[in-house]
């Protein structure tokens, strides 16, 4: 009878549609937590650019003087739309990194469940806004995983590609260290513009500017803590001004600089994934202490590049003035943010930064795309819709000894959460 029932069992597992559908970023496992299911809405996604006038050039000046230009961003915009749940997209993205010879740029694909240019769903309107940060360098697909999931859940999802800080576009590290925090609140700014009624543009009233969440990864993190209230030491606005010819321009972002505006009162929540600046002193005591927005941070336990004692649980432990949380993967390093790594990175000849700017050594991707998802939209819930999520938040630290809520059974290992 066993001989007859294998033959049986191989058959509807080659046959059935849930089994043979392709996974793609942000589906969920067998051992996702409860909310990293995604929501009632289907997704559209549209690309723009928005244009930041008579801005600085950091990458050109020389000479200690510093041109100015009008500064491109492209933008991704994710929303609720009137389109099919099922539906998926192919993003197009580049794997290498310019202008480093020894890692050519590669264009390669990847799907997403979104419909391109999708009308949207302005029944429950307006919406949330949340505003995304890649690392440097990045892309703007670098979470679709998690832009995606958010739209299906009733927000506007808006991934920044970083001008001189992407993948395809690595420009000088001080060009990135000026903009991150100009370009997240500009992109805040143009949400808002384009949602208002009569702007002309496929958002107006879709979403609320006013009740915004920033998601940072890496210099991405750097970026919102900024925008949240923690404005960077006066010792590295010297530092940064070494390094510009002199330029004081970084001075825009320091604690107890008149220009620096602190906090954006838009922003009601921070989530801040592996964020760099602690090692190398971006951060002081007063600086820390000014971070007022509730802020979620995720670290892995061996970051090698942002560091932990003394990088993200530092920061983490110095921002006494604001709720915050400390979500620590267990024995992983810095890429705790990302989509899991394309088969293409798999290719026998490729740099191996190509596998190692998506995958962990320890942790299986996927699996903590999951977890990123249930805690996230946990966290944002709470501050941004009034939801009350406490049960899936206060759980005690240590996951290994404990029960966590929304976790399956012997599923919430090699995790701990500080609040």
């Amino acid at each position: 009878m066993q001989k007859r029932f294998l033959p049986l069992l191989f058959l509807f597992l080659c046959l059935h549609p849930a089994l043979r559908a392709q996974f793609v970023y942000g589906d969920v496992l067998p051992d996702a937590p409860a909310l990293s299911e995604r929501g009632e809405h289907a997704v559209g996604v549209r690309s723009l650019t928005i244009t930041n006038p008579d801005q600085l050039n950091i990458a050109a000046f020389k000479e200690g003087e510093i041109p100015t230009y009008d500064r491109p961003l492209k933008i991704e915009v994710w929303y609720p739309a009137e389109a099919d749940a099922a539906a998926t997209l192919s993003y197009n993205e580049t794997m290498g990194q310019f202008p480093d010879t020894t890692r050519p740029l590669i264009p390669f694909t990847f799907l997403g469940r979104a419909t391109r240019d999708a009308k949207p769903k302005a029944g429950k309107a307006p919406y949330p806004l949340v505003v995304v940060s890649h690392g440097y360098t990045g892309s703007r697909f670098l979470m679709t995983y998690l832009t995606e999931n958010l739209a299906s859940k009733g927000y506007v999802v808006v991934s920044i590609a970083h001008t001189e800080s992407t993948f395809d576009n690595a420009g000088p590290f001080t060009s990135t260290l000026y903009f991150r925090p100009i370009d997240i609140r500009f992109a805040i700014d143009e949400m808002g513009r384009m949602s208002k009624s009569g702007s002309g543009s496929f958002l107006s009233g879709l979403t609320d500017a006013n009740n915004t969440a920033i998601i940072g990864y890496s210099m991405g993190g750097y970026g919102v803590l900024n925008v949240g209230g923690a404005g960077y030491s006066p010792g590295f606005g010297g530092f940064v001004s070494g390094r510009t010819g002199g330029s004081t321009a970084i001075n825009r972002h320091l604690i107890g600089n008149e220009a620096y505006p602190g906090a954006d009162p838009r922003v009601k929540a921070v989530v801040a994934f592996a964020p760099w600046g602690k090692k190398a002193r971006v951060w002081d005591d007063e600086g820390l202490k000014n971070l007022s927005v509730p802020t979620f941070f995720i670290a892995g336990s061996e970051d090698d590049i942002s560091g932990y004692e003394d990088g993200i649980k530092a920061i983490f432990d110095g921002a006494t003035n604001t709720e915050r949380y400390l979500l620590t993967y267990e024995g992983a390093r810095h890429n705790v943010a990302p989509n899991p790594p394309p088969p293409e990175a798999l290719a026998p000849g490729l740099h191996i930064d190509e596998y190692l700017r998506y995958g962990d050594s320890v942790w299986d991707t996927r699996r903590m795309n999951n977890i990123n998802q249930h805690f996230i939209t946990a966290f944002l819930g709470s501050k941004l819709k009034d939801q009350d999520n406490a049960k899936y938040l206060e759980l005690p630290e240590d996951a290994n000894t404990n029960k966590w809520e929304g976790f399956k059974p012997r599923t919430a290992v090699g995790l701990t959460l500080m609040r």
